[in-house]
């Protein structure tokens, strides 16, 4: 039962086999019966030892460890970029577009706008240009439109446009005719 144990050998020992294989000075019979291992084994060790060699004096193998350095160099600034964001992203609760407009923090070193946008689901359209709402003036401005109209219902939306820009609202015909569409209430 002892016998079928499977040994392992470290690369030191396999290289000394190899090399002592590669030498040619004893059999690979010779060889296996000194240091305990198959001969099959001996021979594959030779045959890896000659595939490898060549490789170990070209430049592509230093090339391809320095390629690796700067893959690896880049995927930890990647995973440090994503952990900044992470913690900036996990202060946001689900806000408003209003609120989440004042979570922009436009001098942050490590996001920009843009990502802070993307991150917050704000369209950076919606960052830029804030919306200006003043109610009052809308209202007015509806009001006088709906009295020209009642005073003169064969207007149009051309000329009722025409109208409010000689009074001094500047608006175009969808704004006219929108507040005059019938509702399905």
């Amino acid at each position: 039962m002892a016998g079928n144990m499977r040994r392992s050998h470290d690369a030191a020992f396999k290289a000394r086999v190899a090399l002592e294989a590669l030498r040619g000075e004893k059999t690979i019979a010779q060889i296996a019966s000194e240091y305990g291992v198959h001969p099959n084994q001996i021979r594959q060790w030779r045959q890896k030892l000659l595939e490898e060699l060549p490789q170990l004096f070209s430049d592509r193998r230093k090339s391809a460890e320095k390629d690796g350095e700067e893959l690896k160099a880049e995927l930890y600034r990647q995973i440090g970029q994503l952990k900044v964001e992470l913690d900036w992203l996990k202060k946001i609760p689900d806000a408003s577009v209003e609120e989440k407009r004042r979570l922009i923090e436009s001098d942050h070193r490590m996001i920009s706008i843009s990502r802070q946008c993307e991150l917050l689901g704000l369209a950076r359209s919606s960052y830029y240009d804030q919306p200006e709402k003043d109610e009052s003036c809308n209202h007015v401005l509806i009001n006088r439109i709906d009295e020209q109209f009642t005073r003169t219902p064969f207007y149009g939306v051309p000329k009722m446009t025409f109208w409010s820009r000689r009074q001094g609202h500047p608006v175009n015909p969808k704004r006219v005719w929108r507040p005059f569409i019938p509702r399905g209430d």
